[in-house]
């Protein structure tokens, strides 16, 4: 069957540690229809720019889109231009439209009490590297988003297991798309708070923030649900494929109903609601 997206970024810094506004497009669009099932094929692209962009800002994101396009193995088919003027927009909004093809049998099974939940990598890295890029804050480290197209490695795990669910953890983080998952199945889902990894340097900017890395965006990690069966063998394919820090994080269980539960270290637990609000705009 056919899977299509339409997105639009208009992230604020345009170029920032690990990637840029051109290159999140492209992942972007190409990650929306992965966790689909799809395998992503063309991609259009629509840039509305602000007048008197530097033509030279504009050809270097054309050519963070080509390489990521490149990368991702997707074309780009088609695009427009629009300039608007001075503060009618900051610097460059981008539109993408993404079709790909989704084989039989992908994704036709439900999350069911006992299936494990998989994490591709480390979460947090991408919402906090646009929001210390930003210079609002008197904060420097060395983190880099996780921006990345990740079709190639979900193709990897739907050709060593079948996933009954797939989730590209953006705005809102792990804790909101696991909230999501219990609210459309009503079941409840344990998290392992050790298991889940956050970089060090994105951990420290975190607590000094004072901001949960469960609720902070990613643009190139996701998150996997399998039958407990096939676990093991999804995750030796995707770290395989090129995500070694996979890891499993949890479990589906049927109580608490359409809840999300978090096992501390300290052998406690505790509520991981949804988001309220957004704490970091503007990253994609």
């Amino acid at each position: 069957s056919l899977a299509f997206s339409t997105d639009s970024y208009v992230v604020n810094p345009i170029n920032f540690p690990g990637g840029c506004i051109g290159e999140l497009a492209i992942n972007g669009t190409v990650n929306d229809l992965a966790v689909a099932g799809a395998e992503p094929a063309v991609i259009s692209v629509a840039f509305i720019l602000e007048e008197g962009l530097p033509i030279a800002e504009l050809r270097h994101q054309a050519e963070a889109m080509r390489a990521a396009a490149e990368r991702a193995g997707v074309r780009i088919v088609a695009g427009d231009t629009k300039v608007v003027p001075q503060g009618a927009c900051d610097k460059m909004y981008i539109t993408t439209a993404g079709v790909g093809m989704v084989p039989a049998g992908r994704l036709t099974e439900k999350p069911q009490v006992g299936d494990r939940i998989l994490l591709s990598g480390p979460i947090a890295d991408h919402g906090m590297a646009v929001m210390l890029a930003r210079g609002d804050l008197a904060i420097a480290a060395p983190i880099e988003s996780d921006t990345q197209a990740i079709n190639h490695y979900t193709s990897a795990l739907f050709n060593a297991a079948s996933p009954h669910w797939l989730r590209d953890a953006t705005r809102g983080g792990l804790a909101t798309v696991m909230n999501e998952l219990a609210r459309d199945t009503g079941l409840g889902i344990v998290l392992d708070d050790a298991a889940i990894s956050v970089r060090d340097l994105t951990r420290g900017a975190c607590d000094m923030l004072g901001i949960d890395p469960l609720y902070v965006a990613n643009e190139g990690t996701f998150v996997a649900v399998v039958s407990d069966a096939e676990a093991d063998a999804a995750l030796e394919a995707l770290r395989a494929a090129g995500c070694p820090e996979a890891v499993s994080i949890g479990r589906i269980v049927e109580e608490p109903a359409s809840s999300v539960v978090l096992t501390t270290g300290f052998g406690g637990t505790r509520m991981v609601d949804m988001l309220v609000g957004d704490p970091l705009p503007r990253i994609c």
